[in-house]
C-alpha cells in the first residue's frame, strides 16, 4: 500500500467528541436548568408587560449581522435569552393576556413538547414511527369522543386551523363531478388531436362563508386558484350569524349565472365575536344543494367539552369536515390543529401521491398521514396533546373551561351595569365586544376614543386586548382563554379600561372599579 492510499490515522477520543453532539452531563445539567427557567417564568409571568414593548429592529440591532464562527457556551446563550430576547417577547402565556383569541400551554403540554424534540420523528408513515401515527388516531378518537361528534368521522392533525381548511376545501373541490383539477388544473388542458388545440370548458367554482368568517378562507381560496372572487361573503344577522336564507338566494342566484356552488364554511365561534352560524339550516342547505359542508370550529367546538355546552355543535355531525383547535382552548401549545372528516376518502384523492421510494408492504389498515394533505414532514404532535388528556382528564379540561365562560359572562356583566361601557355582541363563549360610550362625547367621536383607550392599556402593559369593527363601530374585544387567569385578573383589566377612560376624559385617577 502506497503512503497516498493510507487509511487515515484514527481520530483521538477528544476530536471525535468534538464532532459529536452536547455530552449528557452538559445537557442534564442545562435541562435542569432550562427547565426551572421555564416553571420560574409560567409562575411569575406577571412581572413582564403583556405587550412587548420593544421598538422595531431593537431586537435586530442586538444581535451580531452573521453567525459566529465558533461555539458559543449556554451561560452566553441563555445569558442573551433573558438580555436580548425576552424584551422582545408578547407574553401570550400572561394571565393578562385578552387579545384576539387567547391560548396558553399548560405545563403537561410544554413536557410533552420536549419528547416530541427528542423523538424528533417524521410521522409520513406509519413505518417511520408507527408510535406517531397510531397516538395520533387514538388522541383523536378521544377528542372526537368528548365532542360529541359520530364515529362517522375520523381525524389528521395539522399545525393551525388555516391549513385544516385548506385540505377540507381542496377536498371539496376534489369531489366536483366531473372537475380533473387534480389532473388538469381549474382551466383544464389543452386538446391535443389533429386539430388546433383548445381548452377544455372552464368551471367557475364558489365558495360561500359569513362576512365575519376567518381570513383563512380566502387565503385558501387564493392558494387553491379559486381567487377572492370566487369566495361569496353572505350577510350576517342581528347577532353575527350568516343569514341561511341569503345563502340560499346567493346559491340560487349564482347557479343562474353560471358558477358551480360547492362549498359552504360555517363557523361556531366567529374570531370578532364568538357567534354561532346556523349549522343547523346550513346543512339542510347543503344536503339539498349538494354542497360540502366544512364547520370552522377552530375556537368554539372546544367548547363542546362542557356538557352543558354540548350545543355549540349541533347539526355538526352533518357536516363532511369539521376543525377544531386543541392550542386555542384545551391548553395544548401551537401548534395543534384537528381535522375531522366524514369523508377521508376524498381528502385522499385530493393529496395522496406515492413516489417509489415512499411505498412499502405494510398492511392496508395502517395510515400514512402523508396522503392526507400537502406536506409530508409531520412531526409527533399528538404527543403533547396526549400528555394535557391524561394529566388534567375530561372532567379537569370541562371545568376549567367553565371557569372561563363564568368568568367572560361576569364582566360582560359589569359592562352592562355600566353608565361608561356598552356592550355590542352576545357573549356566547369568552370573547367580549364593548366599547366605551361616555355621555360627554358624541357618536363621530367615540371610535377615536375607543382606539386610545386600547393604546393606553396596552402601553401600560398590565393587560393586552385587542380590537375589530362591528356595524362599522371601532370595537374593544377581551377574551378569556388562558388557564393561569383568575378572576383577578379581570378585575385588573376592568380597572385598567375605567382608569384609561379617566385620564382620557379629565385626567382624574379613580379608585378601583372592580365590583
Amino acid at each position: 500500500m502506497t503512503d497516498d492510499n493510507k487509511p487515515p490515522a484514527q481520530l483521538s477520543e477528544d476530536k471525535d467528541a468534538s464532532l459529536l453532539d452536547m455530552d449528557a452531563e452538559e445537557f442534564r445539567h442545562y435541562g435542569h436548568e432550562v427547565v426551572d427557567w421555564i416553571a420560574d417564568y409560567l409562575t411569575n409571568t406577571e412581572r413582564y408587560p403583556v405587550l412587548s414593548q420593544a421598538r422595531p429592529g431593537q431586537i435586530k440591532e442586538a444581535l451580531p449581522e452573521s453567525a459566529p464562527r465558533k461555539g458559543e457556551s449556554m451561560e452566553d446563550i441563555l445569558a442573551d435569552l433573558d438580555r436580548v430576547i425576552v424584551p422582545g417577547v408578547t407574553h401570550w402565556n400572561h394571565p393578562a393576556f385578552f387579545a384576539y383569541i387567547a391560548n396558553s400551554s399548560s405545563a403537561p403540554s410544554i413536557l410533552g413538547e420536549m419528547f416530541s424534540a427528542a423523538f424528533n420523528v417524521n410521522a409520513m408513515l406509519w413505518r417511520t414511527s408507527p408510535s406517531a401515527t397510531e397516538l395520533e388516531e387514538v388522541t383523536l378518537r378521544w377528542l372526537r369522543q368528548m365532542l360529541g361528534l359520530p364515529e362517522s368521522f375520523s381525524g389528521v392533525i395539522y399545525d393551525t386551523a388555516s391549513i385544516s381548511t385548506l385540505c377540507a376545501i381542496a377536498a371539496a373541490r376534489q369531489a366536483v363531478s366531473g372537475l380533473r383539477v387534480r389532473e388538469d388544473g381549474l382551466a383544464g388542458t389543452p386538446e391535443t388531436d389533429d386539430k388546433p388545440a383548445r381548452r377544455k370548458k372552464e368551471i367557475f367554482l364558489r365558495l360561500y362563508a359569513s362576512a365575519h368568517t376567518h381570513s383563512s378562507i380566502e387565503k385558501a381560496a387564493i392558494t387553491l386558484g379559486l381567487g377572492q372572487s370566487g369566495v361569496r361573503l353572505i350577510p350576517a344577522d342581528a347577532e353575527f350569524r350568516m343569514d341561511s336564507s341569503a345563502l340560499a338566494k346567493a346559491i340560487e342566484e349564482d347557479r343562474a349565472r353560471g358558477y358551480t356552488p360547492f362549498c359552504v364554511v360555517a363557523t361556531v365561534g366567529t374570531t370578532s365575536t364568538g357567534s354561532i352560524d346556523p349549522v343547523p339550516q346550513i346543512a339542510d342547505l347543503c344536503e339539498r344543494e349538494g354542497l360540502w359542508l366544512h364547520v370552522d370550529a377552530a375556537y368554539g367546538g372546544s367548547a363542546a367539552v362542557v356538557p352543558e355546552m354540548k350545543w355549540v355543535l349541533e347539526g355538526c355531525e352533518r357536516a363532511d369536515s369539521v376543525v377544531v383547535n386543541p392550542h386555542k382552548w384545551l391548553f395544548v401549545s401551537v401548534d395543534l390543529s384537528t381535522l375531522f372528516c366524514r369523508r377521508m376518502d376524498v381528502l385522499i384523492e385530493a393529496f395522496s401521491l406515492v413516489p417509489e421510494y415512499l411505498r412499502t408492504g405494510d398492511p392496508e389498515e395502517v395510515k400514512n398521514f402523508m396522503d392526507y394533505g400537502p406536506q409530508l414532514g409531520r412531526r409527533i404532535r399528538a404527543i403533547k396533546f396526549w400528555f394535557v388528556l391524561r394529566y388534567f382528564g375530561v372532567e379537569g379540561i370541562a371545568a376549567r373551561i367553565r371557569n372561563h365562560l363564568e368568568m367572560a359572562r361576569e364582566f360582560a356583566a359589569w359592562i352592562d351595569r355600566s353608565t361608561d361601557f356598552e356592550r355590542l355582541a352576545p357573549v356566547t363563549f369568552a370573547i367580549i365586544c364593548f366599547r366605551a360610550i361616555p355621555a360627554a362625547l358624541s357618536e363621530d367621536r367615540l371610535d377615536s376614543l375607543n382606539e386610545r383607550i386600547m393604546e393606553e392599556v396596552n402601553r401600560r402593559g398590565k393587560i393586552f386586548i385587542s380590537h375589530t369593527k362591528l356595524d362599522g363601530k371601532f370595537t374593544l374585544r377581551l377574551v378569556v382563554g388562558n388557564i393561569r387567569t383568575t378572576r383577578d385578573h379581570l378585575c385588573l383589566a376592568w380597572d385598567e379600561l375605567n382608569g384609561a377612560l379617566a385620564r382620557l376624559l379629565d385626567g382624574s385617577r379613580p379608585e378601583a372599579m372592580c365590583q
